[in-house]
């Protein structure tokens, strides 16, 4: 038998689970647990420092704790503040980006925003991906059940994605046994819908489909048209951008258009800037700052980004694009930017990335970071190398879920 203990909760921290202390006084991290709660709990993990474990008994539950709005909630591992009043998630996840800056950054009073709440927060998601299990039902990869056939667990609701994404993926109807990797559903601008299988083959999935939805095959960096288009249109703040099947972009819209009225509002640009865009993407943020710069360089290593990039800025004279790794370009970029704005993935940005940035000493570094914890290692170089924190603004892309995006403004 694992033993139990009885421990009182103390906070949530980075990564949905909420912390507590055992008789040892090792911390102890407990998914879909609340601080000041009483709980037992049993160990799936030790470490000599910590452990992790699983609620088994809510002794005396959080006076906060509600009831969480969908019966997969606490298994498929999608989401992991349902219990929580939305309210107190945008609270909890701005002490969690405090205390990532504080513990990772060293940084004394780091100047975190309000969180920027999302008007929906519910049913916000452009964009799912689900797995599928060995049957061929639409699932996602659950925490626990991971090493059991895949650790798919088929679902039958979801109250992350946009209205008419929910419509149509319980119409999908799946072979056992596809060969199927992901399965990818987009609603674009005027509800036009596309589906995206990826797999490794280049053997065209079966597909039963009664909707008017465009559908694309991904293998192996090729994307292969079924039905429909290659691509959707996004409409943000009024302007349309192109998204391809396999290209990136911002899963909540709403949160999107904020944000870009964010970098519109305080970045101080004028007609004798340039503005570098790592990790440019399809240019979302590139379409809106080229107008108002002198320059304006992107970087990204996307090939299928890249190409919706040339369209999107098509109209911009003052635009150039490298398609390449960013640490690749950055060493030999002939520019002095006086702007950089960065939106790295999770890994934050590489060291080659800080050091050419350091080296340009430009006026303004813009960071869009969807990980506090690599965000706070970054921001303690940048100040290493004599920029101050002026600001960071959370915005809650991702309700019901851990995930903190914010935009950080670093000043010379």
């Amino acid at each position: 038998m694992t033993p139990t203990f009885d421990i009182q909760l103390e906070k949530l921290t980075y990564g949905g689970e909420a912390m507590g202390r055992l008789p040892d006084n090792r911390a102890v991290f407990v998914p879909f647990g609340l601080p000041g709660e009483r709980v037992r709990v049993r160990l799936t993990e030790e470490k000599k420092n910590f452990a992790r474990g699983e609620i088994v008994e809510i002794i005396e539950p959080s006076p906060e704790r509600i009831e969480a709005k969908c019966k997969h909630f606490g298994v498929c591992g999608g989401c992991h503040y349902q219990h929580l009043p939305y309210e107190r998630q945008l609270q909890a996840k701005r002490s969690i980006l405090i205390d990532q800056l504080q513990r990772i950054g060293k940084i004394e009073n780091p100047p975190v925003q309000p969180v920027v709440a999302s008007p929906q927060p519910w049913n916000y998601r452009n964009h799912v991906q689900f797995h599928l299990t060995d049957e061929g039902q639409l699932g996602y990869v659950s925490p626990l059940l991971q090493g059991e056939g895949g650790g798919v667990m088929e679902i039958t609701e979801c109250h992350l994605p946009e209205i008419p994404i929910n419509e149509l993926w319980t119409q999908l109807d799946f072979e056992p046994r596809t060969g199927i990797e992901r399965v990818s559903l987009r609603l674009g601008a005027d509800g036009e819908r596309m589906l995206i299988l990826e797999s490794d083959s280049p053997e065209p999935p079966d597909l039963g489909i009664e909707a008017d939805v465009s559908v694309v095959h991904l293998y192996e960096g090729n994307a292969v048209v079924m039905a429909g288009s290659d691509h959707i249109l996004m409409r943000v703040l009024g302007r349309d951008f192109k998204v391809s099947a396999a290209s990136f972009f911002q899963v909540n819209t709403v949160m999107a258009e904020k944000m870009v009225e964010h970098l519109i509002a305080h970045l101080p640009i004028t007609t004798s800037h340039t503005v570098l865009d790592v990790y440019c993407g399809v240019g979302l943020f590139s379409a809106f700052l080229a107008p108002r710069c002198g320059r304006l360089i992107g970087i990204e290593s996307s090939e299928s980004a890249c190409e919706d990039f040339a369209v999107n800025l098509d109209e911009f004279g003052n635009v150039e694009l490298y398609e390449a790794e960013a640490e690749a370009v950055i060493p030999h970029l002939e520019a002095q930017p006086d702007i950089v704005l960065v939106d790295p993935p999770r890994a934050g940005l590489d060291k080659a990335v800080v050091d050419g940035i350091l080296k340009w000493n430009p006026r303004i570094v813009a960071y869009v970071s969807c990980d506090p914890s690599t965000l706070a290692r970054d921001a303690a170089r940048l100040i290493n190398g004599g920029y101050k924190l002026k600001d960071v603004t959370p915005f809650d892309m991702f309700p019901q879920t851990y995930h903190i995006e914010s935009i950080s403004l670093f000043e010379r």
